[in-house]
């Protein structure tokens, strides 16, 4: 196992497409054909538009696969007290293929988005921790947030 930190690039979609689906499937159990075809035809022009402007995907490779990955949403509001330049980012998607797992890949990626984060000026980066990824995040110096309001949601 040779593996190697880095960015993707446009030049990576199809993997990043692929990752995307596995994740999904991992994490929800299972997608059916439908929202599978419906990935498969989103995601490719998103990533075209995205990827290495408001998103970023720190990957570990081993030789020319993408074994890992975790992407930074970075994301512009207007400014207020707590965010001054009004940025942070969102951790999103964090997945690393099962063979891969229990050898630091994760950890390294997101101290990778930590990093990046911070010399780009964010204020501050969130997500939303699964149990398995919790203990990882809390060893990374996430906290978990305060919650001055009620998160609330309009679904079409």
């Amino acid at each position: 196992m040779n593996i190697v930190f880095g960015e993707a690039t446009k030049a990576d979609i199809e993997q990043l497409v692929n990752l995307r689906i596995a994740y999904m499937i991992d994490d929800f159990g299972g997608v059916s054909a439908y929202e599978k075809a419906c990935m498969e035809k989103q995601l490719p022009d998103y990533f075209n538009r995205k990827l290495g402007d408001e998103l970023i995907a720190f990957v570990a490779r081993d030789g020319e696969r993408i074994v890992s990955v975790a992407y930074l949403h970075i994301i512009e509001m207007p400014a207020n007290s707590i965010l001054l330049n009004g940025l942070y980012g969102e951790a999103l998607s964090v997945y690393t293929e099962p063979a891969y797992r229990g050898k630091g890949l994760c950890t390294k990626l997101i101290q990778n988005l930590i990093d990046y984060g911070r010399e780009r000026g964010l204020g501050r980066v969130d997500l939303s921790a699964t149990k398995e990824g919790h203990p990882i995040y809390e060893k990374l110096g996430f906290v978990d947030k305060e919650h001055r309001y009620t998160d609330m949601r309009y679904k079409y």
